[in-house]
């Protein structure tokens, strides 16, 4: 092993886990081959002070269980598939309830949830590799997935690729909860998200299939604003996905976020046509929250529709979500960091 990897210790079936930390001029980053995840990230603010800008958890082993996903790769379907159920090629497959109703971030052991396979470590790039069993959390087809987090100056680049040796379907994101000045709550940190557009939840926060424009609404971020300020108009925080504008495949900037306090500032660029706010809703101080309380985070989790194996209407516009053993799946997500 390199000598900016740490083993942390030993799952209860003998794999190997711990974190490897990548580092440049303007970014330190942890990363472990426990779901690989991203495990803290530090950068300077205006003043030149480092902090980790990542919700961490408290202690090593949590990324072995981790229930909020900090920092972690779900899958293989990121987001929700409602009962659980979807049919491909006329066969029905029926997966995990793990959220109220509905199926989420690829059930009770998903890819956030098992141990990867480190390949290619170096100071500024890993490459993390899985192979996911037929049948593994009911969804069909071997499935070989990569991901590589590289630095490269003031960015960090997740690239992920996978293929498949029968019919699937997969939605990949990270789920790294972020808080710009390091600490306390969001509510005076700026987003703004390319979107004219976010999906309608039902109760549940499962798409209905509608969707609505959000001008006059409190998911208008087409210019940037303070999250909190129509955070009490949302019944309880966001958890919602935006439909990126102009998404077509090519990579592009889907949200920016600033802290004024620090300086602080964050772009995230993706080719997926979706990007899912999520403001910590459920987070209440235990150690499974790392702590943190609600409202003290936010993601932005870039990935395709939710549910859309069972909304063939999202697939025309926005994509499919079925992947086939002659194609390879791909996706670039870059977070870009800067000081204001």
């Amino acid at each position: 092993m390199p000598d900016n990897w740490t083993t942390w210790g030993d799952t209860a079936d003998g794999a190997s886990y711990g974190g490897l930390t990548l580092q440049n001029e303007y970014i330190r980053a942890v990363v472990t081959n426990a779901g690989a995840s991203l495990v803290s990230l530090e950068s300077p603010d205006r003043t030149g002070e480092w902090k980790n800008i990542v919700v961490t958890a408290q202690e090593r082993e949590d990324y072995l269980t981790n229930p909020s996903f900090l920092g972690a790769t779900a899958g293989r379907f990121a987001n929700r598939i409602a009962r659980g159920e979807f049919e491909l090629d006329g066969s029905k497959y029926n997966l995990a309830i793990n959220n109220g109703p509905n199926h989420l971030h690829g059930g009770e052991v998903s890819f956030a949830h098992k141990i990867w396979q480190l390949l290619s470590p170096s100071r500024e790039s890993v490459t993390f590799r899985l192979v996911s069993p037929d049948g593994d959390e009911g969804y069909p087809g071997e499935l070989t997935v990569e991901l590589t987090y590289q630095l490269k100056g003031r960015e960090l680049i997740l690239n992920y690729s996978a293929t498949t040796d029968a019919p699937t379907v997969l939605n990949l994101t990270n789920h790294t909860y972020w808080n710009l000045a390091g600490a306390g709550r969001i509510d005076d940190q700026l987003l703004q998200i390319s979107a004219d557009r976010v999906l309608e939840n039902d109760s549940d926060v499962l798409p209905t299939g509608t969707i609505l424009d959000v001008a006059g609404t409190p998911w208008d971020f087409r210019t940037p604003k303070p999250i909190g300020k129509d955070l009490a108009e949302t019944d309880g925080g966001y958890d919602s996905c935006f439909l990126i504008s102009g998404a077509d495949g090519s990579l592009r900037t889907a949200a920016i976020a600033s802290d004024p306090a620090s300086g602080r500032t964050m772009e995230v660029l993706t080719t997926e046509p979706g990007i899912q706010l999520y403001t910590a809703n459920h987070f209440d101080g235990t150690q499974a929250s790392a702590g943190w309380e609600q409202h003290t985070s936010f993601c932005l989790e870039s990935q395709h529709l939710p549910d859309t194996p069972n909304h063939p209407e999202f697939e025309s516009e926005f994509g499919t979500t079925t992947l086939r053993p002659d194609e390879t799946y791909r996706q670039t997500t870059v977070h870009r960091f800067g000081i204001s």
